[in-house]
């Protein structure tokens, strides 16, 4: 899919079609998603600082994301490859592998060319999003196929060509070639392709070794043997949060724990896992990153289990001097449960020693549930309830880009909040860019709301928008090609 994260949400704000849009984390550690072809122009990429990305797109829209969303796009999107092969190979929400051959639709150039051509004029039809499709006899050029053909374009290269076409592209085009690989082989005085073809597999292998250098030196020569895999077995399941400002307090630092103990569970039950090893990851205040882990007596997909263990593992971590990332993660997965009922009666009796008029100097340490919703690292830490003290409405948040819907005025999306204000822009995906106004964030007549379907569009998918480079995007590039596999 093409700038996917920022096509979607330009797809769905009438108001954002055509400009610069850029997804990603606003904080001050936040990182760069996804940035639209209009942002791109001004330098924005993916895995930029955001504050870089401010300086050189001021003017842009930034946006958090809204995983929700780009999920029931990209399931519309696997949907229509299935249909196609049963050999489809996600690679993330955006990106696939798909076997033309096993699905018995194209055998040659001109079958694989079509099948390539419909499918992206299905994507346009079913999503009103864009793809761009790369065609080749293996995973490796498809890749770099689709790559080549972004944005809203098909590459298809033909057998026979392969080492031509790869030949003058840098080294870093190859799968696992990345900036400390790319270095090591600049300073042997290999910067292309073709260069390592020349290098030889001896020499490739005395540089980096006999796996890798044996691996680059056969896809130098377009060789590539991977078979496209259906499904992928998950070996962990995990959550982590990176904060804005690096956390002191002990007490806030239990609570972010328990919190994505309670998030990670959920994305458990969402893939139908349990689990029995239970992973807690820190990263403190000078970059240094510890990881914690614990075996339980069987797997489990209890929150108050996952929670108790990970809090356990918190204990041996010193914090003294701040946390800037925290993550849990469940791995051993199984597709049963075998529950610890150890840990469940705990759990309950210390849920009973808090029964109105209990006692005791333990009653501030159990884990208070804070996991309703799916709060970001600026949810109340909840540490004032779980002592006894009376609770202060946290003030609501909202998160820039996300949907709302006010009784009077209907659905909007967030433009931006602070100083007690949140802004609103009333539009839908079909409508016309919409009115914007201002209302106090405690108003009780706007609420947060899920997202709208994003509108079909009908026609071949050929008329978006300028690329990076200003060229019109769509329909095929020059370099010939042939499938097998299209990413």
């Amino acid at each position: 899919m093409d700038a996917f994260y920022a096509s979607a949400e330009q797809a769905a704000k009438p108001s954002l079609r055509g400009k610069a849009v850029v997804v990603g984390g606003l904080g001050p550690r936040g990182v760069v998603a996804t940035a639209s072809y209009e942002a791109r122009r001004f330098g924005v990429h993916s895995a930029m600082p955001m504050g870089q990305a401010r300086r050189l797109a001021p003017n842009a829209a930034y946006l958090v994301p809204r995983f929700g969303l780009y999920r029931e796009v990209s399931e519309q999107v696997m949907g229509l490859l299935r249909q196609l092969s049963p050999l489809v190979e996600p690679l993330s929400l955006d990106e696939a592998f798909v076997d033309l051959e096993a699905g018995g639709v194209a055998d040659d150039a001109a079958s694989a060319r079509a099948v390539g051509e419909r499918l992206r004029a299905d994507i346009r039809r079913v999503t009103g999003l864009t793809g761009s499709v790369g065609l080749a006899v293996s995973k490796m050029l498809a890749k770099i196929a689709s790559e080549q053909a972004k944005p809203d374009g098909l590459v298809l290269i033909a057998p026979g060509t392969e080492r031509a076409l790869l030949g003058p592209m840098p080294v870093r085009v190859l799968p696992g070639v990345g900036p400390a690989t790319g270095d090591h082989l600049r300073r042997a005085g290999i910067t292309t392709v073709a260069e390592i073809a020349e290098a030889g597999e001896d020499e490739l292998v005395r540089l980096l070794g006999k796996a890798h250098g044996g691996a680059l030196y056969a896809m130098a020569l377009a060789r590539d043997e991977r078979s496209v895999v259906a499904e992928r077995d998950t070996k962990s399941v995990s959550v982590e949060d990176t904060y804005d400002v690096d956390i002191h307090d002990r007490v806030r630092v239990r609570m972010e724990v328990a919190r994505l103990a309670d998030r990670c569970v959920q994305r458990l039950r969402a893939a139908g896992h349990s689990g029995r090893t239970i992973v807690l990851k820190v990263r403190r205040f000078d970059f240094s990153t510890l990881t914690r882990s614990e075996t339980l007596r069987g797997p489990t997909d209890d929150p108050a289990v996952v929670r108790e263990a990970a809090a356990r593992l918190l204990e041996s971590v010193d914090t003294t001097g701040g946390v800037r990332l925290l993550g849990v993660g469940v791995s051993g997965l199984a597709d049963f449960t075998q529950e610890d009922l150890f840990a469940q009666a705990h759990a309950v009796l210390q849920t009973e020693s808090l029964a109105p008029g209990a006692e005791g100097e333990d009653a501030a340490m159990v884990p208070v549930d804070v996991a309703a919703g799916d709060g970001g690292p600026d949810a109340a830490s909840g540490a004032g309830e779980a002592a006894g003290e009376p609770v202060v409405p946290a003030e609501r948040r909202w998160p820039a880009g996300h949907d709302v819907r006010h009784a009077e005025y209907g659905p909007g999306w967030v433009q931006g909040s602070g100083l007690g204000r949140v802004t609103v822009r009333f539009e839908t995906p079909d409508s016309v860019p919409g009115r914007v106004r201002t209302f106090r964030t405690d108003d009780p007549e706007l609420e947060p709301s899920d997202p709208l379907p994003l509108v079909a569009v009908e026609g071949d998918g050929t008329d978006a928008g300028a690329s990076e480079d200003g060229e019109a995007p769509g329909g095929e590039k020059t370099v010939p090609m042939t499938g097998g596999a299209a990413g």
